[in-house]
């Protein structure tokens, strides 16, 4: 299940300039432990592709230099209480960055009953929102995430287990799909040409 809202965000005239002058490609950067969250960062891409816009998808380790793209999606599967390393190292290293593209963050992992407590206002962990304020996303998105026990460490099983956590796939891919969508439908509105007034 999603659940997410607008943040504060900047004006749409502060992404774009000339089409000459602004790259168009968007990326599509995750963490993830057993796979569960590099699928959905997938999908994402595949909706962005399916209408129009050139977008890259790949982990957080792998992304390089952002001057190609012009909007970001950063999601990372969630662990006892917080992103991966990774991806929490990803987005404050790349904070100045970040902050002059248009943004938009994701988590996964919670199962069952929805985001977990440890998720500040329900969206994000609590010590990235200081971050994330900064860098002022266009919207945070919470996604179920899905628990195999067959996969899970004998500490995640212990942790599942103490919290009562459910297993099973919790991924709600027409939710994800709509997220993507919006975010596709913002991106092409930004392409256009805007008209002299």
């Amino acid at each position: 299940m999603s659940s997410s809202r607008p943040l504060r965000g900047r004006t749409v005239g502060q992404y774009t300039k000339g089409m000459n002058d602004v790259e168009t490609k968007t990326m599509v950067a995750y963490a993830s432990k057993y796979g569960a969250t590099a699928e959905i960062a997938e999908r994402i891409g595949q909706v962005l592709r399916e209408a129009g816009l050139e977008t890259d998808v790949l982990p957080v380790d792998r992304v390089g230099d952002l001057t190609p793209y012009r909007a970001v999606v950063l999601g990372s599967a969630v662990y006892i209480g917080g992103w991966r390393k990774s991806a929490a190292t990803f987005l404050k290293a790349k904070e100045r960055e970040l902050s002059s593209r248009s943004v938009w963050l994701f988590s996964s992992g919670p199962t069952g009953g929805g985001p977990a407590a440890f998720m500040d206002d329900g969206r994000l962990p609590k010590g990235l929102r200081p971050v994330a304020d900064r860098i002022r996303p266009r919207d945070i998105a919470v996604f179920g995430g899905t628990a195999n026990r067959e996969r899970l460490n004998a500490f995640e099983r212990w942790i599942m287990n103490r919290v009562k956590a459910p297993l099973g796939e919790f991924r709600d891919w027409k939710a994800i799909a709509s997220w993507a969508t919006a975010i596709a439908e913002e991106l092409k509105d930004q392409n256009r040409p805007k008209k002299d007034s």
